[in-house]
């Protein structure tokens, strides 16, 4: 913990409001250890329960984590607005960028002028008793969904992929209960996760997707909820293959008591095929967002589902944000609708692929094993997070630490590829390889 900050409370809701405090505005920054219970009950002069319900309250709203031996500390990122000065420190002057898990913005497809041609064409003002999805957009949204093999009889539409999960473990759980995701997965689902007050629950996975033992045991452990990338798995491009998605539907099918959420995010940037899972339990849903192929400011993602799990979610989304803005669903329809932003598209996929696939045997040149089937990242196993980001930082590379995405899995470093030319690929394999491995310092000579 920063030594400039003291914390402050006679009572849980005192020190838990100085905690939250010092999170906002940045004094305690993501990660920063808080001191044990005896200790800081020691300091306020309070009893250790005291400091006790503070803390744990302040793990139910997923402001902090219990870190095992390493003690209490604030959530990587947690669940409340902090100061801009509190926000990730950009990289060292001078260094690439490798950290951010975005599509690279000259492979996204222009918006102007599909924009001007909606301000040319105009239209009927929509009002509230006539907003919702429109007819148009769904029926082109389940002619891409059914080409892919997705039931998409109920359908609606929410802000994104992870607006559409945070109302699906709404309308089906509560707080205190199980889910089952992904280790590693999406660090923002996690936090998430932690933000609902919802128990997670890790999954282990490989290149084809989540282990059918580790599916197994989640249930056993009281999963209500699993939550599974189809493909371009964040962080480490798995996706699941045909004889996964066989065996976990046969471990899932006719599960009453468990909502499946599957998350298809990259959708079209992908080029390995679907293989999905909707329908083997009787609460599903299966979510494509538009982000990753057409731009990250398009907040908007189909979700379909059986008709229960899809009318909880549209009526929350009736009675709250209303619905997601029609002049947005006409955006998407065009670029949809555009073959020359399908061409590009299909080219940016392709790059990825050719950046992707450039890495992984430029890293095996260097004797390192890493992962990355489909999507825009690749994950690479490593002994020691703290001194291989270290090392690559003073080398003029920044990475994602796993740290971010794990729960159980061992440590690993993730790496986008969308920044990365082939130019980058010999000498970031390199750089990759000798923090990984780096040479040891020779002693004085005898």
């Amino acid at each position: 913990m920063s030594a400039r900050y003291q914390l402050t409370g006679a009572t849980a809701v005192e020190i838990s409001a100085s905690i939250e405090s010092g999170i906002r505005t940045g004094a305690l920054s993501p990660g920063a250890a808080l001191p044990p219970v005896r200790a800081l009950a020691a300091e306020l002069g309070v009893s250790p329960a005291t400091v006790a319900r503070a803390y744990q309250e302040l793990r139910q709203r997923g402001l902090l984590a219990t870190a095992g031996r390493h003690g209490t500390r604030v959530r990587p990122r947690p669940p409340v607005a902090a100061r801009r000065s509190a926000l990730r420190p950009p990289p060292l002057p001078g260094a690439r960028d490798l950290s951010r898990g975005e599509p690279d913005p000259r492979l996204l497809p222009p918006l102007g002028p599909h924009l001007a041609a909606l301000a040319a064409d105009g239209g009927p003002s929509v009002g509230y008793s006539d907003a919702g999805v429109l007819p148009e957009l769904a029926e082109a949204a389940r002619a891409r969904l059914r080409a892919d093999g997705v039931p998409a009889g109920e359908l609606t539409l929410v802000g994104g992929a992870l607006d559409g999960i945070e109302r699906l473990l709404g309308a089906h759980l509560r707080p205190g209960d199980a889910v089952a995701v992904e280790d590693p997965g999406w660090a923002n689902l996690l936090d998430l996760v932690a933000a609902l007050g919802l128990r997670p629950i890790g999954v282990p996975l490989d290149d084809e997707g989540p282990l059918v033992t580790g599916v197994a045991a989640a249930l056993a452990a009281g999963a209500r909820a699993l939550i599974i990338t189809s493909r371009a798995q964040n962080p480490t491009g798995a996706a699941v293959s045909a004889a996964r998605a066989e065996a976990l539907r046969a471990l899932l099918a006719g599960r009453q008591d468990l909502l499946l959420i599957e998350d298809d995010h990259a959708a079209e940037l992908a080029r390995v095929p679907l293989h999905p899972l909707a329908g083997a339990t009787a609460s599903w849903a299966f979510l494509r967002s538009v982000s990753k192929p057409f731009g990250p400011d398009l907040r908007l993602a189909v979700l379909v589902g059986d008709e229960t799990t899809v009318a909880r979610v549209s009526g929350r989304t009736r009675v709250g944000a209303g619905w997601v803005s029609t002049v947005l669903q006409r955006l998407v329809l065009a670029l949809w609708r555009d073959p020359a932003v399908t061409e590009l598209v299909q080219r940016a996929a392709q790059s990825y692929e050719q950046r992707r696939d450039g890495l992984l045997a430029a890293l095996a040149e260097h004797g390192l094993t890493a992962h990355g089937r489909s999507g825009i990242n690749v994950w690479l196993p490593v002994a020691d997070e703290t001194s291989t980001v270290t090392a690559l930082r003073d080398a003029g590379w920044a990475v994602a630490p796993g740290a971010l995405y794990r729960i159980a899995a061992p440590p690993a470093l993730r790496i986008t590829v969308s920044p990365l030319t082939t130019d980058d690929l010999a000498p970031l394999a390199a750089a990759l390889a000798e923090a990984a491995n780096p040479t040891p310092l020779r002693g004085f000579p005898t």
